[in-house]
Protein backbone atom coordinates (compact mmCIF):
# COMPACT_ATOMS: atom_id res chain seq x y z
CA UNK A 1 0.00 0.00 0.00
CA UNK A 2 0.97 3.62 -0.66
CA UNK A 3 1.24 6.55 2.18
CA UNK A 4 2.43 9.96 1.50
CA UNK A 5 3.22 11.82 4.99
CA UNK A 6 3.26 15.61 5.39
CA UNK A 7 4.46 17.83 7.98
CA UNK A 8 7.66 18.28 10.26
CA UNK A 9 11.37 17.37 9.57
CA UNK A 10 13.70 17.88 12.52
CA UNK A 11 17.52 16.84 13.45
CA UNK A 12 17.40 16.48 16.81
CA UNK A 13 19.84 16.58 19.25
CA UNK A 14 19.66 15.12 23.03
CA UNK A 15 21.42 15.32 25.40
CA UNK A 16 20.75 12.52 28.61
CA UNK A 17 22.29 13.89 32.02
CA UNK A 18 22.31 11.87 35.54
CA UNK A 19 19.41 11.96 37.04
CA UNK A 20 21.22 13.61 40.09
CA UNK A 21 21.80 16.61 37.92
CA UNK A 22 18.70 17.31 37.38
CA UNK A 23 16.27 18.55 39.64
CA UNK A 24 12.23 18.65 38.86
CA UNK A 25 9.70 20.82 40.43
CA UNK A 26 6.25 19.81 40.21
CA UNK A 27 3.07 22.02 40.67
CA UNK A 28 0.51 21.40 43.13
CA UNK A 29 -2.30 22.92 41.40
CA UNK A 30 -1.47 22.35 37.83
CA UNK A 31 -0.57 19.10 35.91
CA UNK A 32 2.80 21.02 35.10
CA UNK A 33 6.05 19.83 35.79
CA UNK A 34 9.66 21.97 35.50
CA UNK A 35 13.53 20.27 34.83
CA UNK A 36 15.74 22.54 36.27
CA UNK A 37 19.72 22.87 35.97
CA UNK A 38 21.87 24.97 37.50
CA UNK A 39 22.56 28.72 36.28
CA UNK A 40 26.48 29.22 35.22
CA UNK A 41 27.93 25.82 35.74
CA UNK A 42 28.87 23.44 33.32
CA UNK A 43 26.99 20.29 33.43
CA UNK A 44 28.54 17.00 32.77
CA UNK A 45 26.32 14.60 29.75
CA UNK A 46 26.27 11.03 29.91
CA UNK A 47 25.71 11.54 26.08
CA UNK A 48 25.13 13.80 23.42
CA UNK A 49 23.58 12.14 20.06
CA UNK A 50 22.08 13.20 16.78
CA UNK A 51 19.32 12.02 15.69
CA UNK A 52 16.23 12.83 12.89
CA UNK A 53 12.50 13.47 14.05
CA UNK A 54 9.79 15.24 13.55
CA UNK A 55 6.25 14.06 12.95
CA UNK A 56 6.08 13.22 8.92
CA UNK A 57 9.61 11.71 9.32
CA UNK A 58 8.64 9.63 12.44
CA UNK A 59 5.23 8.54 10.24
CA UNK A 60 7.41 7.74 7.47
CA UNK A 61 9.49 5.85 9.16
CA UNK A 62 7.00 4.28 11.06
CA UNK A 63 4.73 3.01 7.90
CA UNK A 64 8.34 2.32 6.09
CA UNK A 65 8.69 -0.66 8.58
CA UNK A 66 4.91 -1.52 8.52
CA UNK A 67 5.42 -2.64 4.81
CA UNK A 68 4.02 0.65 3.18
CA UNK A 69 5.91 2.49 0.38
CA UNK A 70 5.92 5.46 1.40
CA UNK A 71 7.03 9.06 0.91
CA UNK A 72 7.35 12.40 3.10
CA UNK A 73 6.53 15.73 1.74
CA UNK A 74 8.30 18.04 3.72
CA UNK A 75 10.34 21.20 3.26
CA UNK A 76 13.78 21.44 4.22
CA UNK A 77 16.90 24.00 4.22
CA UNK A 78 19.97 23.49 1.97
CA UNK A 79 22.45 22.85 4.96
CA UNK A 80 23.84 19.79 6.28
CA UNK A 81 20.82 19.17 8.89
CA UNK A 82 18.68 18.45 5.20
CA UNK A 83 21.34 16.24 4.18
CA UNK A 84 21.08 13.95 7.07
CA UNK A 85 17.51 13.67 7.24
CA UNK A 86 17.70 12.50 3.72
CA UNK A 87 20.33 10.21 4.43
CA UNK A 88 18.17 8.54 6.96
CA UNK A 89 14.92 8.63 4.80
CA UNK A 90 16.90 6.60 1.73
CA UNK A 91 18.22 3.99 4.33
CA UNK A 92 14.47 3.56 5.46
CA UNK A 93 13.83 3.41 1.90
CA UNK A 94 11.10 6.62 1.96
CA UNK A 95 10.99 8.00 -1.10
CA UNK A 96 12.24 11.92 -1.74
CA UNK A 97 10.37 12.46 -4.24
CA UNK A 98 7.91 15.11 -2.73
CA UNK A 99 10.58 16.85 -0.71
CA UNK A 100 11.32 20.57 -1.08
CA UNK A 101 14.38 22.63 -0.49
CA UNK A 102 14.09 26.33 0.75
CA UNK A 103 16.92 28.52 -0.18
CA UNK A 104 16.66 30.84 2.48
CA UNK A 105 15.11 29.09 6.14
CA UNK A 106 17.63 26.33 7.33
CA UNK A 107 16.14 22.85 8.51
CA UNK A 108 14.36 22.34 11.66
CA UNK A 109 16.13 21.56 14.28
CA UNK A 110 15.36 20.82 18.26
CA UNK A 111 17.23 19.84 21.66
CA UNK A 112 16.21 17.90 24.11
CA UNK A 113 17.39 17.35 27.29
CA UNK A 114 16.71 14.22 29.17
CA UNK A 115 18.01 11.80 32.03
CA UNK A 116 16.80 8.54 32.83
CA UNK A 117 14.69 9.10 35.49
CA UNK A 118 13.20 12.15 33.82
CA UNK A 119 10.66 12.98 30.93
CA UNK A 120 12.73 15.32 28.51
CA UNK A 121 12.39 18.59 28.14
CA UNK A 122 11.98 20.36 23.98
CA UNK A 123 13.32 23.03 22.33
CA UNK A 124 12.36 23.31 18.82
CA UNK A 125 13.10 25.81 15.91
CA UNK A 126 10.94 25.47 13.13
CA UNK A 127 13.33 26.48 10.35
CA UNK A 128 12.27 25.50 6.88
CA UNK A 129 8.93 23.68 8.32
CA UNK A 130 6.96 26.78 8.98
CA UNK A 131 7.25 27.58 5.19
CA UNK A 132 4.63 24.93 3.55
CA UNK A 133 2.62 26.62 1.32
CA UNK A 134 -0.57 25.83 -1.02
CA UNK A 135 1.38 26.18 -4.33
CA UNK A 136 3.57 23.10 -2.36
CA UNK A 137 1.05 20.59 -2.64
CA UNK A 138 -0.11 19.05 -6.07
CA UNK A 139 -2.57 16.43 -6.66
CA UNK A 140 -0.46 13.98 -8.24
CA UNK A 141 1.43 13.52 -4.41
CA UNK A 142 -1.79 11.98 -3.63
CA UNK A 143 -1.56 9.07 -5.71
CA UNK A 144 -1.70 6.75 -2.44
CA UNK A 145 -4.03 4.99 -0.27
CA UNK A 146 -3.34 6.82 2.94
CA UNK A 147 -2.65 10.17 3.53
CA UNK A 148 -1.00 11.18 6.72
CA UNK A 149 -0.93 14.89 8.27
CA UNK A 150 1.55 15.79 10.93
CA UNK A 151 2.11 18.95 12.77
CA UNK A 152 2.18 21.78 10.82
CA UNK A 153 4.06 25.00 11.95
CA UNK A 154 3.48 28.30 11.81
CA UNK A 155 2.50 29.70 8.46
CA UNK A 156 2.66 25.96 7.16
CA UNK A 157 -0.61 25.31 9.34
CA UNK A 158 -2.95 27.55 7.05
CA UNK A 159 -2.57 24.93 4.58
CA UNK A 160 -4.66 22.09 6.37
CA UNK A 161 -8.13 22.56 4.40
CA UNK A 162 -6.07 22.61 0.92
CA UNK A 163 -4.05 19.17 1.88
CA UNK A 164 -7.32 17.84 2.81
CA UNK A 165 -9.18 18.61 0.26
CA UNK A 166 -6.56 17.15 -2.22
CA UNK A 167 -6.39 14.27 -0.41
CA UNK A 168 -10.27 13.20 -0.30
CA UNK A 169 -10.90 14.31 -4.01
CA UNK A 170 -8.04 11.72 -4.36
CA UNK A 171 -9.85 9.50 -2.51
CA UNK A 172 -7.25 8.80 0.18
CA UNK A 173 -7.80 7.29 3.70
CA UNK A 174 -6.71 10.81 5.75
CA UNK A 175 -5.31 10.83 8.81
CA UNK A 176 -4.63 13.62 11.11
CA UNK A 177 -2.65 14.02 14.18
CA UNK A 178 -2.06 18.06 15.01
CA UNK A 179 -0.71 19.69 17.81
CA UNK A 180 -1.21 21.53 20.44
CA UNK A 181 -0.14 24.92 18.54
CA UNK A 182 -1.92 23.96 15.76
CA UNK A 183 -4.92 23.65 17.47
CA UNK A 184 -4.95 26.46 19.87
CA UNK A 185 -4.15 28.68 16.39
CA UNK A 186 -6.40 27.30 14.32
CA UNK A 187 -8.90 25.38 15.69
CA UNK A 188 -11.80 26.11 12.96
CA UNK A 189 -9.47 24.86 10.21
CA UNK A 190 -10.30 21.25 11.53
CA UNK A 191 -13.35 21.47 12.83
CA UNK A 192 -14.53 22.70 9.45
CA UNK A 193 -13.01 19.95 7.53
CA UNK A 194 -13.59 16.99 9.93
CA UNK A 195 -15.70 15.79 7.25
CA UNK A 196 -12.77 15.22 5.45
CA UNK A 197 -11.00 13.56 7.87
CA UNK A 198 -10.95 10.06 8.39
CA UNK A 199 -8.79 9.22 11.23
CA UNK A 200 -8.09 12.07 13.99
CA UNK A 201 -5.87 11.58 16.84
CA UNK A 202 -5.13 13.99 20.02
CA UNK A 203 -4.09 13.29 23.70
CA UNK A 204 -5.64 14.17 26.04
CA UNK A 205 -3.65 18.07 26.51
CA UNK A 206 -4.39 18.66 22.75
CA UNK A 207 -8.48 17.76 22.84
CA UNK A 208 -8.45 19.79 26.08
CA UNK A 209 -7.13 22.83 23.48
CA UNK A 210 -9.84 22.18 21.22
CA UNK A 211 -13.00 21.90 23.80
CA UNK A 212 -13.33 25.61 23.87
CA UNK A 213 -13.51 25.80 20.37
CA UNK A 214 -16.05 22.77 19.41
CA UNK A 215 -18.05 23.17 22.43
CA UNK A 216 -18.63 27.45 20.94
CA UNK A 217 -19.47 25.52 17.63
CA UNK A 218 -21.48 23.08 18.61
CA UNK A 219 -23.42 25.05 21.22
CA UNK A 220 -23.43 22.89 24.24
CA UNK A 221 -20.87 20.83 26.12
CA UNK A 222 -21.88 16.90 27.29
CA UNK A 223 -22.90 15.76 30.73
CA UNK A 224 -19.43 13.92 32.23
CA UNK A 225 -20.37 10.50 32.74
CA UNK A 226 -22.51 8.32 34.92
CA UNK A 227 -20.37 5.88 36.63
CA UNK A 228 -22.17 2.39 37.36
CA UNK A 229 -21.97 1.33 40.83
CA UNK A 230 -19.13 -0.69 41.27
CA UNK A 231 -17.77 -0.20 38.01
CA UNK A 232 -14.09 0.96 37.89
CA UNK A 233 -13.38 2.70 35.16
CA UNK A 234 -9.78 4.73 33.09
CA UNK A 235 -9.58 7.97 34.13
CA UNK A 236 -10.07 9.78 31.38
CA UNK A 237 -13.63 7.81 31.16
CA UNK A 238 -14.41 9.14 34.59
CA UNK A 239 -13.04 12.86 34.54
CA UNK A 240 -14.07 14.01 31.23
CA UNK A 241 -12.24 16.90 29.59
CA UNK A 242 -11.87 20.04 31.37
CA UNK A 243 -10.76 23.34 29.90
CA UNK A 244 -10.68 26.40 32.26
CA UNK A 245 -14.88 26.37 32.44
CA UNK A 246 -15.79 24.15 29.71
CA UNK A 247 -15.43 20.51 30.16
CA UNK A 248 -17.97 17.42 28.52
CA UNK A 249 -18.03 13.41 28.93
CA UNK A 250 -15.77 11.68 26.89
CA UNK A 251 -18.52 9.79 24.90
CA UNK A 252 -20.19 13.44 23.90
CA UNK A 253 -16.86 14.40 22.73
CA UNK A 254 -16.49 11.68 20.86
CA UNK A 255 -20.27 11.97 19.10
CA UNK A 256 -19.37 15.93 18.97
CA UNK A 257 -16.66 14.73 16.39
CA UNK A 258 -18.84 11.93 14.39
CA UNK A 259 -21.76 14.01 14.50
CA UNK A 260 -19.21 16.96 12.62
CA UNK A 261 -17.73 14.05 10.28
CA UNK A 262 -14.97 12.48 11.27
CA UNK A 263 -14.99 8.71 11.38
CA UNK A 264 -12.52 7.70 13.85
CA UNK A 265 -11.26 9.33 16.99
CA UNK A 266 -8.05 7.96 18.89
CA UNK A 267 -7.60 9.52 22.08
CA UNK A 268 -4.54 8.98 24.01
CA UNK A 269 -3.49 9.55 27.91
CA UNK A 270 0.03 8.27 28.22
CA UNK A 271 0.20 5.76 31.13
CA UNK A 272 -4.15 6.24 31.00
CA UNK A 273 -4.21 4.18 28.35
CA UNK A 274 -5.67 5.13 24.81
CA UNK A 275 -9.46 5.62 23.37
CA UNK A 276 -10.82 4.76 20.03
CA UNK A 277 -14.47 5.95 18.89
CA UNK A 278 -15.53 4.04 16.14
CA UNK A 279 -19.20 3.05 14.87
CA UNK A 280 -21.16 3.52 18.40
CA UNK A 281 -18.08 2.07 20.50
CA UNK A 282 -15.69 3.28 23.32
CA UNK A 283 -12.77 1.18 23.13
CA UNK A 284 -10.14 1.10 25.93
CA UNK A 285 -6.41 -0.09 25.61
CA UNK A 286 -4.42 0.18 28.71
CA UNK A 287 -1.11 1.55 28.70
CA UNK A 288 1.72 -0.95 27.93
CA UNK A 289 4.41 -1.53 30.84
CA UNK A 290 7.65 -0.49 29.33
CA UNK A 291 10.75 1.56 30.85
CA UNK A 292 10.71 5.09 29.58
CA UNK A 293 13.54 6.71 28.66
CA UNK A 294 11.61 9.49 27.03
CA UNK A 295 7.79 9.75 25.55
CA UNK A 296 8.89 12.21 22.46
CA UNK A 297 7.31 10.80 19.39
CA UNK A 298 5.49 8.42 20.93
CA UNK A 299 2.43 10.20 19.70
CA UNK A 300 3.21 10.05 16.42
CA UNK A 301 3.98 5.95 16.48
CA UNK A 302 0.60 5.95 17.54
CA UNK A 303 -1.22 7.75 15.44
CA UNK A 304 0.86 6.63 12.16
CA UNK A 305 0.34 2.37 13.22
CA UNK A 306 -3.01 3.18 13.57
CA UNK A 307 -3.60 4.84 10.48
CA UNK A 308 -1.76 1.52 8.92
CA UNK A 309 -3.37 -0.81 10.70
CA UNK A 310 -7.32 0.70 9.68
CA UNK A 311 -5.93 1.31 5.99
CA UNK A 312 -4.71 -2.74 5.53
CA UNK A 313 -8.90 -3.61 6.66
CA UNK A 314 -8.17 -4.63 10.28
CA UNK A 315 -10.67 -3.90 12.99
CA UNK A 316 -10.14 -0.62 15.22
CA UNK A 317 -9.57 -2.83 18.29
CA UNK A 318 -6.76 -4.53 16.85
CA UNK A 319 -5.18 -1.02 14.81
CA UNK A 320 -5.61 0.48 19.02
CA UNK A 321 -3.38 -2.71 20.10
CA UNK A 322 -0.49 -2.70 17.50
CA UNK A 323 -0.23 1.58 18.40
CA UNK A 324 0.11 0.98 21.66
CA UNK A 325 2.23 -1.73 21.88
CA UNK A 326 4.45 0.34 18.81
CA UNK A 327 4.32 2.69 20.71
CA UNK A 328 5.48 1.40 24.32
CA UNK A 329 8.58 -0.07 22.02
CA UNK A 330 9.46 4.02 20.95
CA UNK A 331 9.30 5.36 24.85
CA UNK A 332 12.10 2.83 25.43
CA UNK A 333 14.35 4.87 23.56
CA UNK A 334 15.64 8.74 23.89
CA UNK A 335 15.63 9.05 20.41
CA UNK A 336 11.63 8.73 18.19
CA UNK A 337 12.82 6.40 15.92
CA UNK A 338 14.67 3.45 17.57
CA UNK A 339 12.04 1.39 19.05
CA UNK A 340 10.11 1.67 16.11
CA UNK A 341 8.96 -1.96 15.06
CA UNK A 342 9.16 -3.77 11.86
CA UNK A 343 5.75 -5.47 10.41
CA UNK A 344 6.74 -8.87 11.43
CA UNK A 345 7.89 -7.75 15.27
CA UNK A 346 4.90 -6.35 15.26
CA UNK A 347 2.53 -8.94 14.22
CA UNK A 348 4.69 -11.59 16.60
CA UNK A 349 3.95 -9.15 19.66
CA UNK A 350 0.32 -8.70 18.88
CA UNK A 351 0.26 -12.67 18.52
CA UNK A 352 1.62 -13.11 22.00
CA UNK A 353 -0.54 -10.82 23.69
CA UNK A 354 -3.51 -13.07 23.75
CA UNK A 355 -5.13 -10.99 26.58
CA UNK A 356 -5.00 -7.56 25.35
CA UNK A 357 -7.42 -6.66 28.17
CA UNK A 358 -9.31 -4.09 25.38
CA UNK A 359 -12.43 -2.45 26.92
CA UNK A 360 -15.27 -1.50 25.11
CA UNK A 361 -18.69 0.60 25.68
CA UNK A 362 -21.23 1.37 23.32
CA UNK A 363 -22.00 5.50 22.84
Amino acid sequence: MKAICIGGATVDAITTIENQSIERMTMLNAETSFLLLEEGRKTEAVDISTHCGGGAVNASVALARLGFDVSALVKLGRDARADLILSQLAAENVSPQWIMRDDKAPTGASVIVTSHERNAAVFTFRGANATLEQRDFHSEAFDADLVYVSSLSGRSAASLPFILKLAKEAGCLVAVNATMRQLSAHPDDLLTNLARIDILALNRREAEALLPALIARVGHSGPLPRIAAGEHLPALLTRGLVAGSFEIGLPSFFATLRDLGTRYVMLTDGSGGAFVCADQDIIYCPAEPADVASTAGAGDAMGATFAAFIAMGDAPGVALRAATLNAASVIAYTDTQSGLLSRQILDARLDAHTDPKLRKWKM
